[in-house]
């Protein structure tokens, strides 16, 4: 019943820790994580799907997780990417634009002896191993970099079997 919120991962760890990635076009809230914490948690315990003692951790992917989903991609349009391909070659550039198939970046280029051109690169998702968005803290004054930090998604909820607990990362 939530649209704009999609599920990126799922990971079942070997100390009974289950945790799940979700994630929405405009971001997801800790009431959101919370909510869903409880709505699996209940759904597991009733149907009795993990017999020994589990914590469930549910969040959004965090800063330095890759983009696994073409919806991920959609999201991060207008922000620098780190793009690793199958060569091993890394790009990095502004993500202009997401299709089907491919991305669009647009690289900063420079040759011996010459400007800094911008150049648009088509990456095929077949090529892609891992993409990463930059952060970068140069540019934010104090106040935009408290505004940066108050906006991003470190949030995450977990829930063990006496209850819900949140929690921020940071």
């Amino acid at each position: 019943d939530r649209p704009e919120l999609f599920l990126v991962a799922i990971k079942m760890l070997p100390n009974n820790k289950l945790i799940i990635h979700v994630d929405g076009d405009e971001g997801i809230s800790i009431q959101d994580c919370a909510a869903i914490s409880r709505h699996v948690g209940f759904h597991l315990e009733e149907e009795n799907a993990i017999e020994k003692a589990y914590n469930l951790e549910v969040s959004s992917p965090g800063v330095g997780e890759p983009l696994l989903l073409t919806r991920q991609y959609h999201k991060n349009i207008g922000r620098e990417l780190s793009v690793k391909l199958n060569e091993g070659v890394v790009k990095e550039g502004k993500l202009l634009a997401v299709t089907e198939s491919a991305i669009l970046i647009e690289e900063k280029v420079k040759e011996k002896g010459k400007k800094v051109q911008l150049v648009e690169t088509q990456i095929e998702f077949n090529n892609i191993v891992e993409t990463k968005v930059l952060i970068s803290f140069q540019d934010l004054s104090c106040f935009s970099f408290l505004d940066f930090i108050a906006n991003v998604e470190f949030l995450s909820a977990q829930r063990d079997l006496t209850g819900v607990k949140c929690y921020s990362d940071l």
